[in-house]
């Protein structure tokens, strides 16, 4: 992890550089009022929503505590809402427009199925069990197979073709 981070100031540079010649880009094409305007209304349009997503994402949050099941789903909605909206919020076009692009539907819940699998990977299996709620499995009865690939891929387990509900236990924990 600390090794992506060395790269954090020169992806920010490079955001910067494309922000700017996208800028100059519908400023000459639109006109430099335009392009101008356009990023504050943007802007104040990303402010009112990362509030409206913030709440939507407290809300989700406190609902599914009080229901007693796992918040995991309602907190990676949330995320990516707040995402989209804080990147609307930031003065650019492109960041705007990716921040819209996070707000749509359809491509929100791409993203956050994306903001879910990074999550299982970084914590322990109890931990993405009390996030996401337990995950269900296919196990394969017959000779022993190999050991799987890296954490990121999926175990994969049938018996006859009938699926077997488990849970995923680390060892040496309870």
């Amino acid at each position: 992890m600390r090794r992506g981070l060395r790269f954090v100031p020169l992806a920010l540079l490079l955001a910067v550089v494309l922000e700017l010649v996208v800028f100059v880009a519908v400023g000459r094409q639109v006109g430099f009022g335009t392009a101008v305007l356009a990023v504050f209304v943007a802007s104040l349009l990303g402010l009112v929503l990362l509030r409206r997503e913030g709440m939507r994402a407290w809300r989700g949050f406190r609902a599914a505590a009080e229901a007693g099941q796992p918040p995991g789903a309602q907190v990676t909605d949330g995320l990516v809402g707040l995402v989209g909206a804080l990147l609307l919020a930031a003065p650019g076009l492109l960041s705007g427009l990716v921040g819209l692009l996070l707000l749509v539907p359809p491509l929100r819940r791409l993203s956050r199925a994306g903001v879910r699998r990074a999550a299982e990977r970084r914590v322990s299996s109890m931990v993405a069990g009390d996030l996401f709620g337990p995950r269900r499995v296919r196990v394969r009865r017959g000779d022993p197979q190999p050991p799987p690939a890296p954490p990121t891929a999926e175990p994969t387990v049938v018996d006859g073709g009938r699926a077997i509900e488990g849970e995923i236990v680390e060892p040496g924990r309870n």
